[in-house]
This record gives C-alpha cells, structure tokens and sequence, in this order.
C-alpha cells in the first residue's frame, strides 16, 4: 500500500518520440530519478507522472530544522513525517530541479512540456472531516476544525482562516454599533430640526443647477433626501467614528494574542522564513551558495518613479470619473423625461459608483501585472521577500483603485466647484457637482452601498460559479475511452491511482497566489469597513454578512472544486499584519477627515453656539439648531449669471423683478468674498479634526499598550522551555572539560 502513496502528480501532453518537447520531459524526469525519486507513469489522454521523493530527503530537512533537544527526547522523530512537509519539499524540489539545458519546471511548463503539476487530494479521515464539519452550507455557524485545516493545507492556510475566523466574530460588536447607530439616526428621521426646514422651505428658491434649460427650483422638493442626510449624519455617528478606531485597534490586538497563542501550540514561535528556505535549497543541491542581502539605488529609483506613475494614472482615472458625473449630470438635467431630469442627481452618483466598480474589476487584472513586473525589477533575494514586495504594490494600486473617487466625493466635491456666476468647469463647458444644500455625506454613503454590495455580492457569485462551471467543462470534455498502446509505451490495463490522478486533474489548478487573493479581497473589504465607516455605518454588518458566506464559499472550493495546495509554513499572517495596522491609521484620519469636512456636524454646532437664537437671545426653550438652513445659504443676484446661463423662469409665483436666489456657500451678497462665518467653521472643522485624530490615535495607543500581544500562559511556557533547555545542557557539560 505504501508504494501507491504518491507526493506530486506531473501531467503532460503525449509528444511525439524524438520531439524537442519529449526529449526535454526526459531529461528533467531523470533529474528526478538522479535524486532518487520514484517515478510511475500512467497514459491516458494525457500522460501522468507520480513522483514520490526518498526518505532521507524528509530525514535531512528533520535533521536540520528540528530542535537538538526535541530530537535527544524522541528518537523515533524521524518516522513521522507529516504529509503537508512531505508535499512542501517535494514541491519546492521539482521547482528547483535544473536539466542539463539549465531549465526549472516553471520554464518547462511555460514551453508546455508540461501542462500542470500538483499534489493530490486523497480519500483519508482527514477530507472526511473537513468535508463534514467545515466544507459544506449546513454548518454555516460553526466553529472551523482550525487543527484540521492545519494538517491538511498546512500552517499558512490554517492561519488565514484562523484570522478571518477571528475578524468575523469581532465584525459583530461592529456592525451592532453601525445598527445602533443607524437606529439612533432613524429616531430623528422625520423630527431634526434641519430636516424640518428643508421640507418646510416652500418658498426658499434656489439656483438652478445647471446652465441651460434649467429652472429654479424650490428646496423642500429635496425633503426625502434631507431626511435620509440627517439619519446618516448626526451626534451619534462621531460617537460610532471613535468606537471604529478603537475597534479597529483592540481587533487587532486581540489577534495578535489569538496568533501567539497558535503559534506556540503548533511550535512554530521561532520558526524563522529564511532558515526554512536555506534548508530546502541545501537538500535540493549540497553544494547550494545562499543569495547575499544587496541593495541598488538605482533599481529602487525607478521602481518608485514607476510606482508613483501606475498611482497617478489610477487617480486620473478617479478624475475621468468626476468628468462623466458632471456630463451626465448636465444631459440628465437637459432630457425631456421628467423622471430623469428631476432625479439627475441621484442617477449620476448610481451610475458613476457602477462606473466605478467596473474599473476596479478592470484595473485590478492591470494592477497585478504592473506589481508583479516592479517585484521582477527588484529581483528580492527569497520567495517570502518577494511575496512581501508584492503584497506592498498591489495593496498600494488597490487601495488608490478603489478609493480615488470616494476621496474626491468626500472631501472635494462641492468644494471646488466655485459659486454662481463664477463656477469651475471642465473644458470651459461642464459644471462640476455641487453638493446637497443638507450636506454631501449621502453622496459618500451612495458611493460606498453600491460598490460594497456589488463586490460582495457579484464577486461571491463569480468565485463560485467560475469554477463550479469550469470544473464541470473539464469533466465533459475528458475523453472516457482508454488508450491502450502509443508510441511503443505500454500502460497498465487497471491501474488503482489512475482514477484517483483523473479526478484531481479535473479540478481548477491552483497556483501560489491563490490564498493571495483571498487575502487581498478581506483587506480591501477592511479598509471599506474602516477608513469611511463614518459615512456608511452598514459597511461592518455588510462585511459581517460577506464573510459568515466567504469563510465556507473558500472551504467548499479548496475542498471540492480546486486541487490540492501546497502547504505552507507560517507562524503569522505575514506583512498583511502591518497593512491592517496602516488602514487603522488612515481609519482615524479618513473618519476626523469625513466628520470634520464631509459632515455638517461642525458647521450646525458652529451655529448652534455662535449664531442661533440660543446664543443670541438666550433662547433656551427653542430646539438651538433653528434657522440653520437658511443662515447656511448664500443669495447671489440672478443679473449676476454669466452670459450663457439660461435659466428657465416658469416656477410659479416667480416674478422676473425678483432679484436673488439662494444656493449653499457662506459669501457676502456684494463681492462673493467668504463671512466671517466661513471662517468660524473652517477654523472649528481644523480644531475638530486635530482633536479628534490625537484623542483617536492616543487611545489607540493606551489600547495596544493595556493589551499585550503575547498572553501571559504563553510567556510562561516560552520561559519553562527555555530553562529547561539551558538546564538539559547543563548536564552534558562534562566536569573535566570546564576551565579551572
């Protein structure tokens, strides 16, 4: 039975004897042979390779990377070898083994001697188990067989799941604070005092928003709209603000903690990358030289003028974006359809987050090929340097891919687009956007809705359904007929591994950035749930909902419908552990940013203590934020339009002696030069932000510090193992042999 266990599966295409390609296979198979491999081949419609690596190989790696004290205590170490360290040296092997025309399996795959190579699922206890308790939609609910994942994937996967699992119970005291605070904005849905005004300003007529054929218009048509701003955008959200940073941080913590405490029981806490991959190349080839630690300037140069230029093209992107909300804007407000015309708005904002969706699909595929040609221009020393280069580039490309435009719609738009009679434009021609006399926040918190439920929704339907529908094809198209003889080969008439070997060819091929994406995508999701959570207090409960499906949709492909991956060591989730910590500081700054600029939080305090009744006339009986609507609109002169603005006058009971209109800006009537006011908020939206980002990061800081990151039981089992090492070696000192 042992001689049918078998580490890796090679399958190739059936070439012709004598051809460049069959002469290439053979070469590279008896490297193989060389190095004291089994090798059994097996002919159907494709030819298959069963590799099998000798015992001393796993004794050399043992002897190397196992710790001389645990090997003095069990001598027998060297029987037990787990199957995941059997297939991790295999592969690494077959990826290092060079043929005489100094070519890696990578190369040969390329040239297509070689179509695939991969270890094989097998039918053990094991699978039985994970299929039961952790592949499957029944135990949605469940705790992952974490141990399990472990000794069938190995430590990196075991790991990640480990770390989802963990980001998915803490995603729940986070999205019940966005319900809470969703519910305490629903309370004053129709009772805010500012919502009141707008849907009570009959007769406050504002400027039309765009140049041609476009009324004046009355605010209260903007009622509904008002009522949403103002359930998003109240007290309650800074409160939520400040508990996202300080869930962010204390999540991450107790991770760490969570990680320490794995790592130790799997006895990997000194583990150590770079010993691994030296083993790994010593057994492959004793006479192996390592790879020095270098350093170019130059190269590094260029890697970030190039960098820099892939951001700048991702943030012109951002900008066509803004392009084609502003004409889509102004033909929607010129069409005849009433429908379109009075929400043009709306409609823009929709499909400017669709259009935006779709780049990030686009730009993603370009992303990856541009971080993956940087990492070749760095040429880093090892497998894990390189894998952390990349990790760096690609989340850097991603993260100004996919929050360009949420950037310009929170903190620019309206800001920038100038006042009546002296707007910004584009080309000269377009208008830019300008926000809701209620504030912009429900433009972010549009932006943000659609594009979550469209990456989480669309992008879940597609990992599964891509490769359901591709494993079923590579079924059908597997011819059933049984060759006999080609070629002059015989084959044996029924052999017991060949149905196994079909079946896991069948499958989706796996590659090492598999489990890369998975990480990517959660990330990503992260920085959603974090960096503006302020204006879409849904994103945690989203994400919540995204990942209870995501933890099982991974489980049920890795299991059922791709072949096996390799397995990986890892005592950490890597430089993803550092990302994270990066997104909780640009989580501080991106919600006091949206808060303090976005929100009209500062602006409504601003007048409630300055510039409301209560602070004039010591009104305390009146809700204090009364008359903020129209203390918060500008009137410009309708003379004043610049030439080509043709603003239709059919409103009824508009007279053309009418001289002003509002719009939303605090400007002086004569000169369009800012009020006092304007210099009030500013300098309180400044003082806000640098309290807020301080009080944020320094509770961050108390947070991290109150925590610490290894718990004590594994300090002290550190400690216990240590001296009684040091005390182990004690004893072998022999009495003579110490001087004096």
């Amino acid at each position: 039975q042992n001689e049918e266990k078998w580490d890796f599966v090679l399958v190739s295409d059936i070439h012709e004897m004598g051809s460049e390609k069959e002469i290439k296979r053979k070469k590279f198979l008896d490297e193989l042979s060389k190095k004291g491999f089994t090798i059994k081949k097996i002919e159907d419609t494709k030819l298959f390779y069963g590799v099998r690596a000798p015992q001393h190989i796993f004794w050399k790696y043992q002897c190397l990377l196992t710790n001389p004290n645990s090997r003095q205590q069990n001598s027998s170490a060297y029987q037990d070898i787990p199957v995941t360290t059997r297939i991790r040296v295999v592969h690494f092997i077959l990826q290092n083994t060079v043929t005489s025309d100094l070519e890696k399996l990578h190369d040969l795959m390329k040239k297509k001697v070689f179509e695939a190579a991969f270890p094989l699922h097998k039918k053990e206890e094991i699978t039985e188990i994970l299929k039961k308790k952790w592949a499957r939609w029944r135990v949605l609910f469940k705790e992952q067989p974490i141990e399990e994942i472990r000794c069938y994937f190995g430590e990196k996967v075991a790991l990640y799941f480990a770390w989802l699992g963990w980001y998915t119970y803490m995603l729940i005291f986070a999205a019940l604070a966005g319900l809470a605070t969703v519910a305490a904005g629903a309370t004053v849905f129709s009772s805010s005092q500012v919502s009141k005004e707008i849907c009570d300003a009959n007769d406050t007529i504002m400027c039309p928003l765009c140049d041609q054929n476009c009324s004046f218009w009355v605010l209260s048509d903007t009622c509904t709209y008002a009522k949403v701003t103002h359930m998003i955008d109240n007290e309650a959200t800074v409160v939520f603000a400040m508990f996202m940073a300080i869930w962010a941080t204390v999540f991450l913590e107790l991770w760490k903690r969570e990680r320490a405490t794995v790592a130790t029981s799997w006895d990997l806490y000194g583990w150590d990358e770079d010993e691994e991959e030296l083993a790994l190349q010593l057994i492959n080839n004793p006479q192996h030289e390592p790879r020095l630690y270098q350093h170019s300037y130059f190269r590094s140069t260029i890697v970030l003028i190039l960098a820099l230029l892939m951001i700048m093209v991702l943030i012109g992107i951002a900008h066509a974006l803004v392009i084609y909300r502003a004409v889509a804007m102004a033909l929607l407000t010129h069409s005849e359809a009433s429908l379109l015309s009075k929400h043009a708005n709306t409609i823009a904002v929709m499909t400017g987050a669709v259009l935006h969706y779709i780049t990030i699909i686009v730009m993603t595929k370009v992303n990856w090929h541009v971080a993956l040609f940087l990492c070749d221009l760095e040429k880093p020393r090892t497998s894990f340097q390189r894998e952390n280069n990349f990790t760096v580039k690609i989340f850097l490309f991603q993260f100004f891919t996919n929050f360009s435009s949420l950037i310009y719609i929170a903190f620019f738009l309206g800001r920038i687009n100038g006042y009546p009679g002296h707007y910004v434009r584009i080309a000269g021609h377009w208008r830019l956007e300008e926000c809701h006399p209620s504030g912009c926040i429900t433009d972010l918190f549009i932006q943000m809705a659609v594009i979550m439920v469209l990456k989480q929704t669309i992008s879940n339907i597609m990992e599964y359904l891509i490769p359901l529908i591709s494993h079923q094809l590579r079924k059908k198209k597997k011819a059933p007929k049984r060759r006999s003889l080609m070629l002059g080969e015989e084959e044996e008439a029924e052999d017991p591994c060949k149905r196994q070997w079909l079946k896991n060819y069948e499958l989706n091929e796996v590659n090492i950035f598999s489990l890369f994406n998975e990480y990517l995508e959660i990330v990503i999701q992260y920085s959603f749930t974090t960096i503006f959570v302020a204006a879409f207090p849904l994103a945690p409960l989203l994400a919540l909902i995204n990942n209870v499906i995501e933890i099982h949709l991974d489980a049920i492909k890795m299991m059922r419908l791709r072949r096996r991956m390799v397995p990986r060591k890892a005592k950490d989730i890597g430089i993803w552990l550092q990302v994270l910590e990066a997104i909780g500081i640009l989580a501080v700054i991106g919600n006091g940013l949206v808060i303090a600029i976005t929100s009209d939080f500062i602006p409504v305090q601003v007048y409630k203590y300055m510039y409301s009744p209560c602070a004039r006339e010591n009104h305390t009986s009146m809700d204090c934020s009364t008359g903020y609507i129209n203390n918060s609109l500008s009137v410009f002169p309708i003379w004043n339009f610049e030439p080509h603005t043709k603003a239709r006058m059919e409103w009824a009971g508009l007279a053309p002696t009418e001289l002003c209109r509002r719009y939303r800006d605090y400007r002086n009537a004569d000169d369009y030069t800012y009020t006092v006011q304007f210099w009030h908020i500013f300098t309180a939206r400044l003082a806000f932000l640098i309290l807020f980002e301080h009080v944020a990061l320094c509770v961050k800081l108390i947070a991290a510090w109150y925590i610490p990151d290894v718990p004590r039981k594994v300090k002290n089992k550190l400690l216990m193992e240590k001296h009684s090492n040091l005390r182990n070696e004690l004893r072998w000192v022999m009495p003579w042999k110490v001087p004096g």
